[in-house]
């Protein structure tokens, strides 16, 4: 049996989360990306790894060992290296609602069905309908968007949008909502990146060093993902560990800044996360 929370990450920099090609294809610094919708995702690994590691540096637990909630680190001579399963589980993270310019609506955040299904069942919240081309604002001249590759026409208002927009968002409350089909997506995604080309020029040259440029592809300002977390039925002295024990020692009773993925050097990576929990009737605590 596990208890169940959620997280939602808002990007307040580029993210790149990926791993880097060779020179053969262009040394492309390319994101992690969702086999069914080609949209970015932040691993699991990558998440828990953060949290890991900022607990283990701040050295803030209050009676818990970071070892404790994810795992005991391997120890010579004992069976099985001395390790130990995790308390805390994590899934990746998907985005929930990305931001894609359009020149005659500055932004809108879009996002499709199957996005917008994972982050129902996660967070519990009521089934609902997501229709393409639908959206939440009537303020869209003609009902229409224009993106760099043509014209999106919209179907119907669909009021209820907002209520799958996570709260304490930072100033996306007056943004469109706009839902597109699964098939669009893809490359609605792919348009919206944030890219940068970069290169080291020879010291008497102005030419590029051997190997000194590559590209990068990020999830650009304003992203909102969201991912599961989940808490194996334990107890510690006697006592059931809760979730407020685990949000003590990680810093987490609060939304906070923290740092993901790489290329934190040139601007990348800054976040702000929450944890939610989720109450097993399907109703959220509150704090969401």
């Amino acid at each position: 049996m596990y208890k169940k929370a959620y997280g939602i990450v808002e990007t307040l920099a580029p993210l790149h989360v990926g791993a880097a090609a060779g020179e053969e294809t262009g040394n492309l610094n390319l994101i992690f990306r969702d086999q069914f919708t080609q949209t970015g995702i932040i691993p699991g690994s990558s998440i828990r790894g953060r949290f890991r590691a900022d607990m283990r540096q701040d050295q803030r637990q209050k009676g818990y060992d970071y070892q404790y909630w994810y795992g005991h680190d391997s120890i010579d001579g004992k069976p099985d290296g001395g390790t130990t399963e995790a308390i805390i589980k994590f899934e990746y993270a998907s985005i929930v609602w990305l931001p894609v310019y359009c020149p005659n609506q500055p932004v809108v955040l879009v996002s499709c069905p199957t996005l917008l299904k994972r982050y129902q069942r996660l967070t519990n919240k009521a089934n609902h309908d997501f229709k393409p081309y639908t959206y939440d604002l009537g303020n869209i001249p003609n009902q229409r968007l224009f993106f760099n590759l043509g014209f999106l026409s919209l179907g119907d208002q669909d009021t209820e949008l907002r209520k799958y927009l996570p709260t304490g968002i930072n100033d996306q409350q007056r943004y469109p909502l706009v839902v597109v089909d699964d098939n669009d997506m893809a490359m609605i995604h792919d348009m919206a990146l944030y890219r940068q080309s970069r290169v080291a020029l020879e010291d008497q040259q102005k030419k590029a060093k051997r190997g000194a440029f590559f590209n990068l592809e990020a999830l650009p300002e304003r992203t909102i993902l969201a991912f599961p977390l989940a808490m194996r039925e334990v107890h510690h002295n006697g006592e059931p560990v809760e979730w407020k024990d685990y949000l003590e020692d990680t810093a987490l009773q609060n939304s906070r800044e923290l740092y993901f993925g790489g290329l934190e050097s040139i601007g990348c990576g800054r976040t702000q996360v929450t944890v939610n929990l989720v109450e097993q009737k399907g109703k959220e605590n509150g704090k969401e």
